[in-house]
């Protein structure tokens, strides 16, 4: 196998994630002439290659960033960098869309794959995969566009002659496309994955609940009951199914996220990052540089462990924690690279009518005690990793012993989601060897990291990127789909009889007797008066929490606005109702200059 260099380098698309044998052998391509797809194996590395560039977004920094900076879910983290996207603070073109330009050349490559697909030669059953696939993957593309800019250019056909002209079409017929597109991939993908789209690239359930989302958000947008039937009717058809489908939920939500479940019976959708480096975007051993499609996502809302675990750390008069004293900490492939980019919103809000509180622990995940989710999302106790050796008489000890820490069995960091008194340096009256950080020393540098998407695999070379897969849709967004669109409805019995497997589920923990879990249960489970678009999205954050969804959930639900001026007091000075759409890219902007000039979305 070897890379073809078509404008830029590209890898190649591994349509599975468990080793070579299920590798896609082909060249992938994503810029592209006419005459290479005269072939069946131009007409497979076309898909091969919109495959690779999903990988170009989804997993890297910026893109992570746009889909979940400026929420209730997220604010910065100390090593952000600042940026508009957290705030809106000017947010405009020139700092923001970087999938635009993957997405339609993508789109025109897939236009390309459909145009020449139907008369290469291949055999029916093979013609049919892949047409399907090609028109997933334009639906695909097309609903991320559409829901991040509004009106976009709908182009059908496969461009060959550079233009300088340029237009965007309403939204109502992008989504028209987009459903017609996902209608028909979904007609005719395979029930499980076959080769050569081996792992989980794109089946008919994949296909089934994106159209789902995409009523679903038409719905929305038009407040149109029957879109919302259509969305609950797909959903319930995916369950019913899902046998069939080879679908169904860990009994331990944890299990979602264990390394070797990412390809398990939970999993819809990924994208590859491959664990043969040789198919990837680096070196190994070179460490992460931030771009070329690597996948980032497990260091990114990691904060700096290894410098601000300090033994003697104590908290001033005015109640900030400072770092004091030797490390409990040293960088490892465990606990990963802090990126320390965003973090949760944990910040205790100064007014309005959620003063005192914190999105984070008082109203996404305010039933800890029951609720396993939080305990699986977010490392909360770090494990010394090294031996540290803390005199009596050294700075700022003031538990007034001497000690040393014992690798693997000492904690060095303890995040307890409640207050602790004595804190960093005691529980109560008793000395604690590593330091304890309660909710209110929390801060831009220290915070519970999401653990969902850690990779342990990188061992000795714990800076480079992920090989894990990123996970861009579970079964267990099925029944939220599903719950959403019935409550949409009007049928909030049936919304809430979904949103109960998902609680019940979140309810089970392995440490649990049969009595605990079932009591568990009985405290999780809602009634149909509960059911309202809040509850949904705060559910929605326990369940995804740093899953690429949350930008998208508020805008969806026209919440954008109101939960953050509600939640996120770094966002609520700027946040507008113009937010709701991204800015479309200046590069866009300036490239058309035939014809009209192409519009920017309005307050940009």
């Amino acid at each position: 196998m070897k890379k073809i260099k078509v404008g830029f380098i590209l890898g190649l698309i591994a349509l599975s994630g468990t080793g070579c044998e299920k590798l896609l052998e082909e060249h992938p391509q994503s810029q592209v002439v006419p005459s290479y797809f005269n072939s069946p194996a131009g007409v497979l590395g076309g898909i091969a290659g919109v495959y690779n560039d999903i990988r170009s977004d989804w997993g890297t920094e910026g893109f992570t960033v746009e889909m979940q900076a400026g929420t209730d879910e997220f604010v910065q983290g100390a090593s952000s960098g600042g940026g508009p996207a957290y705030t809106y603070n000017g947010l405009n073109g020139s700092n923001f869309g970087a999938a635009w330009g993957v997405a339609f050349q993508d789109i025109n490559t897939i236009n390309g794959v459909l145009q020449y697909g139907q008369t290469v030669d291949l055999p029916d059953a093979t013609r049919k995969q892949y047409l399907a696939q090609a028109k997933f993957l334009r639906g695909f593309w097309y609903f991320y566009l559409v829901q991040t800019f509004g009106d976009v250019p709908l182009h059908t056909t496969f461009i060959t002659v550079p233009s300088q002209a340029d237009s965007r079409q309403p939204a109502a017929q992008v989504y028209e496309q987009i459903i017609k597109d996902l209608t028909e991939a979904a007609a005719d993908l395979p029930n499980q994955p076959t080769a050569p789209f081996l792992g989980k690239a794109a089946t008919k359930s994949v296909a089934q609940l994106l159209l789902a989302k995409v009523y679903l958000t038409r719905g929305w947008l038009n407040n149109t009951a029957a879109d919302f039937t259509q969305a609950a009717a797909i959903c319930d058809a995916i369950i019913a199914n899902k046998a069939t489908y080879g679908l169904d939920l860990w009994q331990d939500y944890g299990d979602a996220f264990v390394p070797a479940n990412d390809y398990g019976k939970e999993t819809m959708f990924v994208s590859d990052h491959v664990l043969d480096p040789k198919y990837g975007y680096y070196t190994v051993g070179g460490a992460a540089g931030g771009g070329a499609a690597q996948n980032l996502t497990p260091w990114l809302t990691n904060w700096n462990y290894p410098n601000n675990s300090g033994v003697n750390s104590i908290k001033n008069a005015s109640g900030v924690l400072i770092n004091s004293g030797t490390s409990g900490m040293i960088r490892d492939s465990q606990y990963g690279r802090p990126y320390v980019r965003m973090r949760p919103n944990s910040d205790k809000l100064k007014s309005g009518d959620n003063a005192g509180k914190s999105y984070f622990l008082d109203q996404a995940f305010v039933k800890r005690d029951v609720d396993s989710r939080y305990a699986n999302s977010f490392y909360t106790v770090y494990i010394a990793n090294t031996s540290v050796t803390n005199p009596a008489n050294a700075a700022n000890n003031q538990r007034g012993i001497s000690y040393t820490t014992v690798v693997g069995a000492d904690t060095a960091v303890w995040l307890p989601d409640f207050e602790v008194a004595g804190a960093p340096q005691f529980i109560g009256t008793r000395p604690f060897k590593g330091i304890v950080v309660p909710p209110s020393l929390w801060n831009n540098g220290i915070f519970p990291a999401l653990k969902k998407f850690m990779d342990p695999s990188r061992g000795a070379n714990f800076n480079d990127p992920s090989t894990r897969p990123v996970v861009l849709y579970r079964f267990s967004d099925v029944y939220m789909t599903g719950a959403e669109a019935y409550f949409k409805a009007g049928d909030a019995t049936k919304a809430a009889a979904l949103i109960n497997v998902v609680r019940q589920r979140a309810a089970y923990r392995k440490t649990n007797t049969a009595a605990q879990n079932a009591a568990a249960v009985t405290a999780m489970t809602i009634t149909p008066a509960d059911v309202t678009v809040d509850f949904i999205l705060d559910e929605r954050s326990r369940e995804f929490f740093g899953e690429w969804q949350r930008w998208n959930d508020l805008v969806r639900t026209r919440s954008l606005v109101r939960r953050v001026k509600a939640w996120n007091q770094e966002a609520a000075p700027y946040v507008q109702d113009f937010n709701m759409l991204r800015p479309i890219p200046q590069t866009q902007i300036d490239r058309v200059v035939d014809g009209p000039k192409f519009p920017q979305n309005t307050g940009y």
